[in-house]
């Protein structure tokens, strides 16, 4: 049987948890304008935020994030992309 249930949507909070995981750190230690590289972010942690959170349904990719530098511009990339996809 297929599972037809359609994906959780991405949200902020989960954005923030998933950057504070790949860091080791507690999701409040992550501020919204935060330089995420300063923070210890690279590259090929953020390639896995990526296909993390493409598995939400949006067409998310690497070259979008890498434009910005903080949580609050992902964030909204992010909702440009739900807001395109209907989400």
């Amino acid at each position: 049987m297929t599972d037809t249930t359609s994906p959780t949507p991405l949200t902020l909070e989960r954005m923030r948890a998933d950057v504070a995981g790949m860091l080791g750190e507690a999701p409040e230690v992550v501020g919204d304008d935060d330089h995420l590289m300063d923070l210890g972010l690279d590259s090929m942690r953020v390639l896995g935020l990526v296909l993390a959170w493409s598995e939400t349904g949006i067409a998310l990719e690497f070259g979008q994030l890498a434009e910005h530098t903080t949580l609050a511009g992902w964030w909204q990339v992010v909702r440009q992309l739900q807001a395109r996809a209907g989400a």
